[in-house]
């Protein structure tokens, strides 16, 4: 701008234009004045708070900025600049008085699953034909955890009775045990049961009687390795080994795992994550879903090349409850568990997420509150009301004929889906099988 007004100027001078010499003299004017529109430290104040910290995938989530104007003058314009994840927020406020304090309010992306970023908000002052600016960070960067999305699974029925006087194997839990009465003691009785207060008040010897409450566990193998998905349905057949379909079926598989960990801990039920590499994702037998939920929401997939670690960690544990395999469309016969492992436990079910003929589903812009309601109606068997129970069952029949359940070779059944509501219409047709 300065130099332009210049040449503007010493050419309509030369050349004898008085409106040139007059539009250089309005540049340079421009130039000079443009700091003053610009001014220096304005006492504003600025605390943003993400509502909520914990989001699931595509629903909403929001950046709530309280501004104070610290100062004895009225602030005119306000203009805020604040980065959420690859993208940029401005916002403007009219005016803030002095000591008044204002909040705004702006949307936060969640398409994506992970930790995102927010910040740092930025106070922008510039002059009207923006030639100067001067900017203060006015807040920090925060965080949101944007977790995969939860579909509503029943749990598969699998257990077997357990006897009361204690555990059935020596691979129970300890500590699963607690008191139920006491009884005189009988020949084989462990001494260590004997309760002596009451031995010594009743003059016979009495120990306590135990109850095994131990409870089914829910084992799942969550196969990450990028070897699963690359030849994911549609994207293999394209050529592509990194596209978006082998991402697709990667998110699918994530919701999956969340969804059998929401079912099983929301029943009070301890529930086990073991990735391919036999690493277990937060605590054995846990049974909140929050800690592997947050986890889930960071996991990403890895170079692994075999789930026999996996397997392995599993023959060292409780052998019986229900064991499920996540995993995607690639490498079918590297993901069943053989026959070893399967045998240890009660049901065993390998469910392969693949985005192959159903990506479209698992687009960005699903609509959230519409997935939640075709999950419901699923989950009821397609039951409703009038025009809206006919749509909405015909997306339940389309989501089941969109799940396949085959059996391999070993005997293991295998559920294929290619989106989150055929996960749910052949998650159910498995708890009635």
């Amino acid at each position: 701008m300065l130099v332009g007004s210049v040449v503007v100027g010493v050419v309509g001078w030369w050349f004898g234009y008085p409106e040139g010499v007059l539009l250089g003299a309005a540049g340079l004017f421009a130039v000079a004045t443009a700091p003053a529109w610009a001014p220096g430290r304005v006492r504003l104040s600025a605390e943003r708070r993400l509502v909520p910290d914990r989001v699931p995938r595509g629903a909403p989530a929001e950046s709530v900025v309280t501004l104070v104007n610290h100062g004895r003058r009225r602030i005119g314009r306000v203009r805020l600049a604040d980065r959420c994840a690859d993208e940029s927020r401005v916002v403007e406020v009219a005016g803030l008085p002095p000591g008044v304090a204002r909040e705004v309010r702006y949307a936060v992306p969640t398409e994506r699953r992970g930790r995102i970023t927010v910040g740092p908000l930025v106070h922008v002052r510039n002059d009207p034909l923006a030639l100067a600016r001067r900017t203060r960070t006015l807040a920090g960067r925060d965080t949101i955890l944007v977790r995969p999305r939860v579909h509503p699974l029943p749990l598969l029925p699998a257990g077997r009775a357990h006897h009361l006087e204690g555990p059935t194997s020596a691979t129970a839990d300890g500590g699963s045990q607690t008191f139920h009465a006491l009884r005189e003691y009988v020949l084989g009785d462990d001494l260590r049961r004997v309760h002596w207060r009451s031995t010594a008040r009743t003059g016979d010897l009495m120990v306590r009687q135990m109850v095994d409450v131990s409870l089914p566990h829910t084992h799942v193998v969550f196969d990450t390795r990028a070897l699963a998905y690359a030849g994911d349905g549609a994207t293999a057949a394209n050529g592509d080994k990194g596209g978006q379909g082998d991402r697709d079926g990667f998110e699918l598989a994530v919701e999956t795992v969340a969804s059998v960990v929401s079912a099983v801990a929301g029943h009070g039920l301890p529930v086990s994550v073991t990735t391919e590499a036999g690493t277990r994702m937060g605590a054995r037998g846990g049974r909140s879903a929050a800690p592997l939920l947050d986890l889930l929401a960071v996991v990403e997939t890895t170079s692994g090349s075999s789930l026999a670690p996996a397997f392995a960690v599993l023959e060292r544990e409780r052998a019986d409850g229900t064991l499920i395999v996540v995993t995607g469309g690639g490498d079918p016969g590297g993901s069943l568990p053989p026959a070893r492992i399967t045998a240890r436990f009660e049901r065993v079910l390998v469910v392969r997420a693949s985005a192959g003929g159903g990506g479209r589903d698992m687009a960005v812009d699903v609509d959230v509150a519409a997935d939640v309601d075709v999950d419901r109606d699923l989950a009821r068997g397609g039951v409703g009301r009038g025009r809206e129970s006919g749509s909405r069952s015909a997306a339940a029949a389309a989501a089941a004929a969109a799940a396949v359940a085959t059996v391999s070779p070993s005997g293991v059944p295998v559920l294929r889906v290619s989106n989150a509501r055929a996960l749910v219409a052949g998650w159910h047709r498995e708890v009635t099988r």
